[in-house]
């Protein structure tokens, strides 16, 4: 037997940014007269996929109806692409990784024209 220490095995998770639209549904939330909402979250995955089937699952349990979900890649993707990324921001995103979870960093209520917020 080695005496040496047990090294961890690194993680092959990434943190992944996802902008999700979602309709209405009986005990969703929202605010009244709202249409739907977008979601800017923040999820753990080995790849895109894993994190937005992650990610759906988790805001059906929530009962919200995600009705699409585009995907704006990890940090260093985006960073490539120019995008200037705030220190709350990458701490949430480090939070993902750190605690592989799901987190919603934004929530923007849709509202029809006509009626606006109330």
């Amino acid at each position: 037997m080695s005496d040496q220490p047990k090294t961890r095995k690194p993680s092959r998770q990434q943190v992944y940014t996802l902008l999700v639209q979602i309709g209405r549904k009986a005990g969703d939330g929202l605010p009244d007269g709202a249409t739907g909402a977008a979601l800017i979250i923040y999820a753990s995955g080995v790849d895109e996929a894993e994190a937005v089937r992650e990610t759906v699952a988790i805001l059906k349990q929530a009962d919200t109806a995600p009705l699409d979900v585009t995907g704006y890649g990890t940090l260093p993707e985006r960073e490539a692409q120019g995008h200037e990324i705030a220190a709350e921001e990458r701490a949430l995103m480090q939070r993902a990784l750190d605690e592989n979870a799901v987190i919603v960093a934004q929530m923007t209520p849709f509202f029809d024209e006509e009626t606006g917020p109330h």
